[in-house]
């Protein structure tokens, strides 16, 4: 399939297909007049990739992780499972941390007003 059929049929556009090819997280091979083509199974691969962006990863980290994904269960080194509990580990920090800043606001917000 083309380009533009993959973004429609996955609801991404086109410039960030482009970017995920840039990217090595998506492949392409091309038509005789230079056209993108796409295998079917790129468009689970799109939506992975929409995933695990949304999780909050970043290119490199899913370029490195993809390979693992496409390993059969019984093939898989681990390192899928501890990239995705690392990551989760993280967000659990950050959102702790966001918690702790949103309380702090609170009582600076809190006090303000008590000063009014």
């Amino acid at each position: 399939m083309r380009i533009g059929e993959l973004a429609e049929r996955t609801n991404v556009s086109v410039r960030s297909l482009r970017y995920y090819e840039q990217q090595r997280l998506l492949r392409s091979s091309r038509s005789s007049s230079g056209q993108r083509i796409f295998e079917p199974a790129s468009i689970d691969r799109v939506i992975q990739i929409q995933e695990l962006f949304a999780a909050g990863m970043c290119s490199t980290k899913i370029e490195e992780l993809l390979p693992c994904f496409d390993a059969a269960p019984g093939e898989r080194t681990g390192m899928l499972d501890q990239e995705l509990l690392k990551h989760r580990q993280r967000l659990e920090y950050a959102i702790r941390d966001l918690q702790r800043a949103r309380a702090t606001l609170n009582d600076v917000i809190d006090n303000a007003h008590a000063g009014l």
